[in-house]
């Protein structure tokens, strides 16, 4: 998308919005509010991780950590309100379903009192299906990053 048709860059997308632009819902919404959101180019999503939800139930109890595959998943939901940022309120509701995870590295833990910082990169958009690089930081740390791509479907 050319900077021309792009829709004009927003400073965020509270709760409310991003649960009418994807169908996830608790406990499997991760992300929480977006910044810094230019469409069609990137996003950078939050995520407060908290001891209540009910993946430290069993990942693990003594030693509460944020599992890798729902770090992922922050970055795709991420990316999915991007896409919806990109094409317009038409498309809310429609699903990202994960096409390919590239390249995914887990540098430190995500642990309960974290604030993820989930920076998602437009790298290709073909049709329904787009490609994307994610990084996640803690506290201006990396602590993940893949590739991955996604086909937007009803």
């Amino acid at each position: 998308m050319t900077e021309s048709t792009s829709p004009e860059a927003v400073d965020s997308v509270e709760i409310l919005e991003i649960m009418k632009m994807i169908p996830h819902r608790y406990p499997l919404l991760l992300v929480d509010r977006l910044i810094d959101v230019v469409p069609g180019v990137s996003a950078t999503g939050i995520k407060n991780v908290t001891m209540n939800e009910p993946q430290f139930q069993g990942h693990f109890p003594d030693r509460p950590i944020m599992p890798g595959v729902m770090i992922v998943e922050s970055m795709a939901q991420t990316a999915g309100v991007l896409v919806i940022k990109t094409l317009g309120a038409e498309e809310e509701g429609k699903h990202v379903l994960f096409m390919s995870i590239d390249n995914a590295r887990f540098r430190k833990p995500v642990t309960p009192g974290d604030t993820m910082h989930v920076n998602v990169t437009v790298k290709q958009q073909r049709g329904a299906v787009w490609r994307f690089s994610g990084i996640v930081n803690v506290d201006g740390k990396k602590v993940a990053e893949a590739d991955f791509s996604a086909m937007i479907v009803d």
